[in-house]
């Protein structure tokens, strides 16, 4: 049985405003494949990551990610490309003035969910798979940077995306607590998810092995050692 594919750019061209970033972009990720990315600062991962999220336009070359083609996809129609990914940000970039559940409840609302005993449901699942069950009615002042990030990760899983990115996820935290990250989305992984992480941690990478990728040069390339940058 052939793999699914969840993510394939062909002969694509990143741009962050007027500078071209990445040459002739050339990829495919399968279903339940779990990818490092990795570069230099300022070598185009983050802005690799706004494409695929429709932040920034694809102008040239074709990609399609969760069966939506990423080149002919108009500003309306981004809402509905977010609902297939699960996007995880370093600064977490969680709502202050809002609980957590309130935080998650707020997500699914802006996605479509009404239904009260559904988003309910919903919420208790995400947050019993990143192990916060019990943390729902805090606010996120109240959590510790691992658990904050743990929100962020269950705000991710919301509406079951194909595809995670997560774009230096374990950037603002102690490396203990970052294992506990890397774990918990390695698990993820497991069960069906992809995950496309962009990381500078290379001691993560070397506890946990897997496909990498590397900006270098203006270029996406397969990556098979681990080095310091």
């Amino acid at each position: 049985m052939s793999a699914e594919t969840i993510l394939e750019l062909k002969n694509v061209k990143v741009y962050q405003g007027d500078n071209l970033v990445l040459n002739d972009v050339n990829c495919l990720l399968n279903k339940g494949e779990f990818v490092y990315l990795i570069g230099k600062t300022g070598s185009g991962k983050s802005s690799l990551l706004k494409t695929l999220y429709g932040e920034l336009p694809l102008i040239e070359g074709e990609g399609i990610v969760a069966d939506i083609a990423l080149q002919k996809i108009k500003r309306s129609k981004i809402p509905f490309l977010r609902r297939r990914i699960g996007i995880v940000f370093q600064d977490f970039q969680l709502l202050s003035d809002r609980t957590v559940e309130k935080n998650l409840e707020f997500v699914l609302r802006a996605t479509g969910w009404k239904n009260k005993k559904e988003i309910k449901a919903k919420i208790e699942d995400v947050l019993e798979q990143v192990g916060l069950q019990t943390k729902g009615f805090i606010f996120p002042h109240q959590l510790s940077g691992g658990e904050q990030q743990r929100v962020s990760i269950a705000r991710a899983l919301l509406n079951d995306p194909d595809l995670i990115l997560a774009d230096e996820p374990t950037g603002n935290l102690d490396p203990e607590t970052s294992e506990r990250i890397m774990k918990l989305l390695i698990d993820i992984c497991k069960k069906g998810n992809t995950v496309l992480m962009a990381t500078h941690d290379y001691s993560l990478m070397n506890l946990y092995h897997d496909r990498t990728l590397k900006c270098e040069n203006g270029s996406l390339i397969e990556s098979n050692s681990i080095e310091s940058l």
